[in-house]
């Protein structure tokens, strides 16, 4: 075993993922205030139910959530189960990626990437929409852990063919379709996880979204009927892609090779 875990073993992990739970809580404000265009800072996190302001003990990822029994401690709304999901995720994501991070600069993006994909999944499965203010921050993330870790070329290309691939493609299907195929926040998104995933990442990404994708169209068409022209939130599948590709990328790559050696 080598990198972080090597150096700082389990105590490393679990405090790597009580981080991510705290980050998962305000991945909650993002996905609840973003949509809905309001401040992520002000005013201070409240109930949406009767806007009395959440006490810090009723705001500890998960534990708050459990002992209030999902509901209000003021007006006893319930609290959508949501919220200690995405916390508990994030959570996580960010043990995990402790595990397998060789250093603290790959942990740093491998956390922002993760974290900035599940918010963008949930709010696109919501809303389906792609806040700019999450996708083009992470571009500027993305591109700047490259600088420091000296990929930054590689980070710049991954942009280009995630970005300006999508945006091609989108254009020529509307060219051919007559309708709009995706929106501007895709190409945005697949341009984030290309600074940080480089162009291999990409393609992989995209591969990985569009099976996911396909397979779920094809199941909600047989189970709920309509037809091919129905429309998914592409965001959630590239999200788990990008997620998958993350983990599990370059053993998907070796495994496929495997095929053909």
């Amino acid at each position: 075993m080598t990198g972080l875990w090597a150096d700082y073993g389990v105590f490393g992990a679990m405090v790597a993922g009580i981080a991510g739970l705290i980050v998962g809580s305000f991945l909650n404000v993002l996905v609840h205030r973003l949509p809905r265009g309001e401040s992520v800072v002000f005013p201070a996190s409240h109930c949406p139910a009767c806007g009395s302001e959440i006490a810090p003990r009723d705001n500890v990822p998960v534990i708050s959530w459990l002992l209030l029994r999902g509901r209000c401690r003021v007006c006893r709304a319930p609290i959508a189960l949501r919220y200690p999901v995405i916390e508990l995720s994030n959570g996580l994501l960010w043990f995990f990626l402790f595990r397998r991070a060789d250093s603290w600069l790959e942990f740093a993006a491998g956390a922002f990437l993760c974290s900035a994909c599940l918010a963008l999944l949930v709010i696109d499965a919501e809303f389906q929409i792609l806040p700019d203010k999450i996708t083009l921050t992470g571009i500027v993330v993305g591109l700047a852990l490259s600088l420091l870790a000296r990929n930054l070329k590689g980070a710049l290309i991954g942009l280009a063919v995630g970005a300006g691939g999508l945006y091609l493609l989108a254009f020529l299907y509307e060219r051919l379709a007559g309708r709009e195929g995706m929106g501007l926040g895709d190409v945005k998104m697949l341009g984030m996880i290309g600074a940080f995933l480089g162009p291999a990442g990409v393609l992989l990404t995209v591969l990985l979204a569009s099976v996911a994708g396909s397979v779920v169209g094809l199941g909600l068409i047989a189970l709920r009927g309509g037809d091919r022209k129905m429309r998914l939130p592409f965001g959630v599948f590239l999200s788990l892609g990008a997620m998958a590709t993350l983990f599990f990328g370059a053993g998907l790559v070796r495994f496929y090779r495997s095929l053909w050696s």
